[in-house]
């Protein structure tokens, strides 16, 4: 029998053991990492959770591989995996982050996208805010005419002057408006609603998807058509 230690958000145990009953693979990272969910059954009150752990290593990734799952491996799964959450309230109706983010923007995307779930809207259009403001910093230049230290520092001047020169598509501008409109009430007045809160995750989303998910594409399918060419 598989088995996972942790503690139970259930009775509250600490450090208590787990039977892994079956896993579902949910996700990749660094396109080697595999993250799954995996049910577990607690030793101590009897009842269910669910896990979110992944690979620990790429020596640890081929193992679990090569014992064909999680639950085939007898024993302990602690060494070859680590717990990163359970699922909860937070998970309902989860937002999936666009394809193929950096680190630093996926994890304030997810951030925002467990505060939608859950119904606490600042918060969400805050650090959707911050995933905009993470993703245009590196589209500026070292410099450009009404380019000021202001307009570099503050989204809300930057975005108008990146539509003016062209650097972000025209057909983005309108919808832009939301960021600083319901982004600043957000972080100073703590006045966003659900839909305020939805406005910036539609421009977020489109935004991420043009900067970094349409090239990423594109470029996936260039790479698969030389390789054809070269076979």
């Amino acid at each position: 029998m598989s088995e996972l230690v942790a503690d139970c958000p259930r009775c509250g145990a600490n450090r208590i053991t787990f039977d892994l009953v079956s896993h579902a693979q949910v996700g990749v990272r660094y396109s080697w990492q595999k993250w799954y969910e995996v049910f577990c059954i607690c030793r101590h009150c009897n009842l269910s959770t669910v896990f979110v752990v992944s690979e620990k290593g790429t020596d640890e990734a081929k193992v679990i591989q090569q014992k064909s799952g999680l639950n085939k491996i007898q024993g302990s799964v602690n060494s070859l995996v680590s717990i990163e959450s359970f699922v909860s309230l937070k998970d309902r109706a989860a937002i999936a982050p666009p394809e193929h983010l950096p680190e630093d923007i996926l994890s304030a995307f997810t951030e925002g996208a467990t505060c939608m779930a859950v119904g606490c809207f600042n918060a969400a259009g805050t650090m959707f805010r911050l995933c905009v403001d993470l993703a245009t910093q590196s589209l500026l230049p070292e410099s450009g005419e009404g380019l000021n230290k202001r307009a570099k520092r503050e989204l809300g001047l930057r975005l108008p002057w990146l539509f003016q020169n062209k650097l972000l598509p025209e057909s983005l501008n309108e919808l832009s408006l939301c960021i600083k409109e319901d982004g600043n009430d957000g972080a100073h007045r703590g006045s966003l609603k659900s839909e305020d809160a939805q406005d910036i995750l539609d421009f977020t989303i489109l935004l991420l998807e043009r900067l970094y998910t349409e090239p990423k594409r594109l470029n996936i399918a260039k790479e698969r058509r030389e390789q054809r060419r070269q076979g």
